[in-house]
């Protein structure tokens, strides 16, 4: 059998916007402070991401969190960094569940906005990131492989893993492998990492990865051999799982799994 390793890793500070590649990330109890730190709300208080506003994704962010600088960059060009100053507390609808946070200072939500016609605040999560699942789903993980079947099942030659908004990408296993990875233990570079569950998916992996265009319909080729199998989560593609241990990650990284 093949090694099995990290041969991506995908963040991005502000939720919604799009997920840029880097070499490393460190991740803690939490997750990973650069990651998802951020979120929109709008005139209600309702998390916003990229699932309506496909312009969101074209948009680029950057965070500093040991100088707590961030960094904007919109595809004209033009790139809005300064130091994160916190305002009013604010609770947040997140998926319909309380979640407080704070109101960020500065120019960012005005030029958000704008770019993606409506009005939006930015805010920093209180409870250390704003992922979907709190710590439970402090990470995810998919391979290569289902990447690539799902291309072939949507007759297409390739398609960019980033439409699945995951953290890690390994490589070394068979599609969908990842699935028997739920309940287990791993240790992926110098961290130990527990999966707890498969990712079910929505629409917003219908859009292209740059451009937030509706360019594939993901959801429905993934319903057609993904939605009847006994996972937590219905049209699962993916896992996520908590941190048991944390540490660095690099690309090229070993994964290791219990068992």
């Amino acid at each position: 059998m093949p090694p099995i390793t990290v041969t991506a890793l995908s963040i991005t500070p502000v939720k919604g916007t799009r997920l840029r590649n880097v070499d490393s990330v460190t991740v803690g109890m939490d997750g990973i402070r650069e990651n998802r730190r951020f979120f929109l709300i709008d005139d209600a208080d309702e998390m916003v991401n990229s699932l309506r506003l496909g312009a969101l994704q074209t948009i680029v962010t950057d965070y500093d969190d040991a100088a707590r600088r961030l960094s904007v960059r919109f595809p004209d060009g033009r790139v809005l960094e300064d130091e994160v100053r916190l305002g009013e507390e604010v609770t947040a609808s997140f998926y319909d569940e309380p979640f407080p946070a704070r109101l960020v200072q500065g120019e960012w939500s005005k030029a958000i906005s704008e770019h993606a016609g409506k009005s939006l605040r930015l805010v920093e999560s209180s409870n250390g990131g704003a992922v979907d699942r709190g710590s439970a789903g402090a990470v995810t993980i998919v391979s290569r492989a289902s990447v690539t079947g799902l291309a072939d099942h949507a007759n297409a030659p390739a398609i960019d893993a980033r439409r699945f908004r995951m953290l890690i990408e390994v490589d070394g296993v068979s599609a969908h492998e990842e699935d028997a990875w739920v309940g287990r233990t791993l240790r992926v570079g110098e961290a130990v990492l527990r999966g707890r569950g498969h990712v079910g998916r929505c629409a917003i992996t219908n859009r292209d990865p740059e451009s937030g265009e509706v360019t594939l319909q993901t959801l429905k080729i993934l319903g057609r051999y993904r939605r009847d199998l006994d996972t937590t989560e219905p049209v699962a593609f993916g896992i996520y799982g908590e941190v048991v241990e944390p540490g660095k990650i690099r690309v090229g990284d070993a994964v290791s799994v219990d068992g």
